[in-house]
């Protein structure tokens, strides 16, 4: 048998490889119920809460962030409600791999919205994408969550 004259090429060059990085343990320490009222409601609620009008025997009030720092709370928060999305899809909280994950990549898709509306301190954008961040959510929750719906929306 003839010695390959590659042979200690070959053996450089895997000797050289770099060693292949352990993939990180995730270990999810809320269910997805404490997600959701722990860190994806109380976001959403300051998104929500950011842009709006207020009605009443006095006239109409514009709420709107006022300042940096307003403008960056809301940009948060649709920070965290994008990263929620993919805190959804970790090993042991989705309950299937098809709506699941589909539900769970379109709050990151509307959320990463959220972010560029804030951004661009567009209130009517904000105003916008706030109820589209409420129809994913209303679209999740009426497949996994139907409890937690107002009458309205769960066919009562």
């Amino acid at each position: 048998m003839k010695p390959n004259r590659y042979a200690p090429l070959l053996l450089v060059l895997f000797a050289c490889s770099p060693e292949p990085e352990p993939v990180p343990a995730f270990e999810p320490v809320a269910d997805v119920k404490q997600l959701m009222s722990t860190i994806l409601e109380p976001a959403a609620e300051v998104y929500w809460d950011a842009v709006g009008w207020i009605i009443d025997a006095k006239g109409t009030t514009e709420l709107k962030p006022a300042n940096a720092e307003e403008w960056a709370a809301v940009r948060n928060a649709a920070f965290v409600m994008a990263e929620t999305g993919n805190l959804l899809m970790m090993k042991g909280r989705a309950p299937d791999n098809d709506a699941w994950m589909a539900m769970s990549k379109q709050m990151i898709e509307v959320s990463k919205r959220a972010i560029a509306a804030a951004d661009a301190r567009d209130p009517d954008a904000v105003f916008t994408v706030g109820g589209d961040v409420y129809e994913a959510c209303t679209a999740c929750h009426a497949r996994y969550a139907v409890g937690t719906l107002r009458p309205s929306h769960s066919g009562q």
